[in-house]
């Protein structure tokens, strides 16, 4: 499979900045089971998805094509094709990919796929378990015991 040529699908109907944002799950197509490598093309203005980090996952991105923004906790960096990050399981993982070139930016992701996970998103207060595939307000805590007894 070569990255620069896998056909991209599209999901319909994401808001805005992440409208529009091409990928390919390659894990599935090569058989993989505890890899797993997403191919995303970002349009110039757009982001792939919100600020967050994993738990119980590790991630990897690689770029590709022209630069690609990444907000980390530490701030933005810009990464040239053939640039490696790593983002660790937790907080310190915390990532955000986004095109503020003029041409789309063609970047893989690659992370362990261990289940269940979850992702945090810092900037909305939210947790998202999978599977079920269910997200959650961090607010909406309640007590170990509540209901229990």
């Amino acid at each position: 499979m070569n990255l620069f040529d896998v056909p991209l699908a599209v999901d319909e109907g994401d808001p805005e900045p992440y409208a529009g944002v091409g990928y390919a799950r390659l894990g599935p197509q090569l058989g993989a089971e505890k890899l797993g490598m997403t191919v995303y093309e970002l349009p110039p203005g757009k982001s792939n998805c919100p600020y967050h980090y994993e738990v119980g996952n590790e991630e990897w991105v690689v770029a590709l094509t022209e630069r690609l923004s990444v907000r980390t906790p530490d701030g933005e960096v810009e990464l040239e094709p053939w640039d490696v990050l790593c983002f660790p399981d937790g907080e310190a993982g915390a990532h955000r990919f986004t095109n503020r070139t003029e041409e789309p930016v063609r970047f893989a992701v690659l992370s362990t796929k261990i289940d269940p996970s979850a992702a945090v998103y810092p900037d909305s207060q939210k947790i998202g378990i999978w599977p079920p595939g269910k997200l959650f307000r961090l607010g909406d805590a309640v007590d170990y015991w509540d209901g229990e007894v």
